[in-house]
């Protein structure tokens, strides 16, 4: 802390301005000691630091803090310069920096001291950052009300405890509106509740649990009842609420945490491009379907803004930029923003930005590789897409390329296969080999020749993307076999296409996959800088990803492990809400024991004594009478049931014929089950009136050939 003025309750630390005159004294919500671990990582090491240590800490709460990556949600945004911003919820910085670039002036509020002294800490060498300490409530009657941006990331929707009420969202965005100068933006980041991710299988992200948006937030409770996303309606309501007219939808993909990629009404995804779901580096989750297959269908069927993971609603005016592409998860000298931009002539640019200084020359060698592959194709039919080389108001380099219609080699392949046309599907391969090997002796290859960047327009085949062209002879079908095995691991569907047989029957030589591996290795780690990218992270922090059929087989398992399950049948047949679980008796020489008690009214019943396929030997079944059933439950589960006192109740040996299951008999009492759901059902009315009965009996699991033996030997029962 470099300074205080106890009077005005003004701090310094660096150039940052900490103003806690609503500060009540106490923060009211801490995360505990990973605030004190990044209050140390901010007060001690530069931000230049901060993406080794990430990768030394390897924790969600380190990475979600203080990755540059989450600035992305805003750095797209053309914030015009001499702007005045505010910045409600703050935190630990995770934006503000970014925002402290774009912005004149820059106004924060954060409820959370602690937050703030990192926030300030990490951007002490900003000089027009102020952060003002205290709930919103309490601060907002003394700001200003000529704002031209106001940006709510991740905050919307905990509105409830900034402001409360019985209309709290549509009260806090018109309690904003007022300190918004004239044409001024307000810009909203938020989780959509009817996500795709959610669906299937991913956490809500403030509650923890599964489904909760979709089932509509709990009634109750602190964290229920003070958080609540939108689907895109509820939030389309809310401003219409507030009388606001002038509003666009943004989609940030996979979700506003980690933005890759922004979409919009005028250029939404297209299928095959939205392959980066497992994202789940907060908490483990469930896998139940394929998400990329389920976007293609839902995009398809021009469904993706209802589903899109998270929104970003500008309210005002909508920007030219229509997209946005981030590639910055790599190396400084290869960190570039691709846009399409909307013409004043309502013509359509695509523009790659550089990020950083560094970037500036390898947007010189894409223009330049542009170039080259002219000369090497000319004459071959794939025409390759021009470019320029300008500098924004900043002087900082971009390249802009003609927005080019069509559809994708990787799409044209994928449709092929959908109609399980192989001799077309092998046909656009030919033609893409031939391109390939095309003047193959030139010292100039693309090495990211992969379908996505090949449009088909027409009889047209057209190259749109060639950043890493090198100026060396890299062989052609090392090339062919790398864009096989991008298309192949593209997607869950195109699994049942074998890589090495597409590319045996393409006739691909001089192809070592341990050599080809070696060489891809070293290329994505040029591209990153030897640093983890954000996918390699999730990996490393190790949040698990169980599919369904995993899960169901674990349940499963744990239950056979040790479990039974009765079901009881009062006139109504069996079903899993009238069922309970119990945990047999194990008794010398393995024998299990269970012993129901048989309540009135009970018609049958039915014992599933495994989850797997197995024999099941019995020793015996004895139905038993007595006054006090319940009495001799508890005495037979207490003590060795081959030793209890029984000499008070009546033994009745269930008749074997009637005994009724799912498998074969192959030997007197042995039973065969060849399916994962053996049964037996005991019909109460052969009990002799019992009280309950004791089951006594042997399980040996048997494998897949093990069943398979007895398969013809007996004719199953139905």
């Amino acid at each position: 802390m470099d300074g205080v003025n106890q009077e005005n309750r003004i701090e310094k630390i660096g150039n940052v301005t900490l103003d806690l005159e609503f500060y009540p004294g106490e923060d009211y919500y801490c995360d505990g000691a990973v605030e004190d671990e990044l209050m140390d990582i901010v007060m001690h090491h530069g931000q230049e630091e901060y993406g080794r240590i990430i990768e030394e800490k390897n924790t969600w709460e380190v990475l979600y803090h203080l990755s540059p990556l989450r600035a992305n949600i805003i750095d797209w945004l053309p914030v015009r310069p001499g702007a005045k911003g505010l910045e409600i919820g703050s935190g630990c910085g995770a934006v503000t920096g970014a925002l402290a670039e774009k912005c004149k002036e820059l106004t924060c509020i954060d409820l959370s001291k602690k937050r703030s002294m990192i926030n300030a800490y990490r951007n002490r060498e900003k000089k027009n950052v102020t952060i003002r300490v205290g709930n919103f409530k309490d601060i907002e009657p003394s700001l200003d009300q000529d704002y031209d941006y106001i940006f709510l990331i991740g905050v919307f929707e905990y509105a409830k405890g900034y402001i409360g009420g019985d209309a709290p969202y549509t009260e806090f965005l018109n309690i904003i509106r007022k300190h918004l100068a004239p044409d001024g933006k307000i810009i909203i980041a938020i989780e959509n509740k009817y996500g795709l991710k959610y669906f299937a299988g991913c956490r809500e992200d403030h509650l923890g649990e599964y489904f909760t948006g979709i089932e509509d937030y709990p009634i109750g409770g602190d964290d229920g009842g003070m958080v609540r996303t939108f689907g895109r309606n509820g939030l389309e309501k809310i401003c219409k609420e507030c009388g606001i007219r002038e509003y666009s939808f943004y989609y940030p993909y996979p979700d506003y945490k980690f933005m890759t990629t922004i979409y919009s009404d005028r250029r939404l995804p297209k299928p095959g491009e939205l392959t980066t779901n497992l994202r789940n580096m907060d908490r483990s989750r469930l896998l139940l379907f394929d998400e990329k297959n389920a976007f293609d269908g839902i995009i398809r069927e021009e469904e993706f803004p209802f589903f899109s993971n998270s929104y970003l609603l500008l309210i005002g005016k909508e920007e030219d930029i229509v997209y946005t592409k981030f590639s910055n998860d790599r190396a400084k000298e290869y960190a570039i923003r691709t846009d399409i931009i909307r013409l004043p002539s309502g013509q359509m640019q695509v523009e790659k930005h550089a990020l950083t200084k560094e970037a500036e020359e390898h947007l010189q060698k894409i223009f330049d590789a542009g170039e080259k592959l002219k000369q090497r194709f000319d004459g071959s039919g794939l025409w390759v897409c021009p470019c320029e080389l300008s500098a924004d108001h900043r002087g900082t380099s971009y390249l802009s390329f003609p927005y080019l219609s069509g559809e994708t080699l990787e799409s044209r392949l994928d449709d092929c296969l959908e109609r399980q046309d192989m001799e077309a599907f092998y046909g656009l391969l030919k033609n893409y080999l031939e391109l390939v090997r095309y003047r193959a002796e030139v010292q100039v290859t693309d090495y990211d020749l992969i379908f996505p960047n090949l449009l088909i327009d027409g009889e047209r085949w057209q190259l749109i993307d060639y950043e890493w062209t090198y100026d060396q002879l890299i062989p052609p079908d090392q090339v062919a076999y790398r864009a096989l095995l991008c298309y192949c691991m593209g997607s869950e569907k195109r699994r049942a296409c074998s890589v090495d047989g597409m590319a045996a029957r393409l006739g691909l030589e001089g192809i070592l996959p341990e050599a080809f591996r070696e060489e891809e290795l070293r290329f994505q780690m040029r591209v990153t800088g030897e640093r983890l990218s954000l996918s390699q992270m999730r990996d490393s922090i190790h949040h698990e990803v169980l599919p369904l059929r995993d899960a169901v087989e674990i349940y499963q398992n744990q239950k056979a492990a040790g479990l039974v399950q009765i079901y009881w049948d009062r006139g109504e047949g069996f079903s899993e809400d009238v069922s309970e679980w119990m945990e047999p008796l194990q008794e010398e020489g393995e024998m299990l024991h269970v012993s129901l008690a048989i309540a009135e009214g009970i018609r049958s019943l039915r014992f599933d004594p495994s989850r797997y396929a197995c024999l099941i030997t019995f020793e015996e079944i004895n139905c038993y009478q007595g006054s006090d059933p319940k009495a001799f439950l508890e005495e037979a589960r207490s003590v060795s049931p081959g030793m209890t006192d029984r000499k008070e109740q009546q033994s009745v040996c269930y008749p074997w014929k009637r005994l009724m299951h799912n498998g074969i008999e192959i030997a007197p009492q042995v039973y065969l089950f060849q399916d994962e759901d053996p049964n037996f059902t005991i019909d109460c009315r052969y009990t002799g009136g019992a009280s309950w009965i004791d089951l006594r009996y042997h399980i040996t699991k048997l494998d897949s050939d093990t069943v398979s033996r007895f398969t013809g030997k007996w004719k199953w029962k139905n």
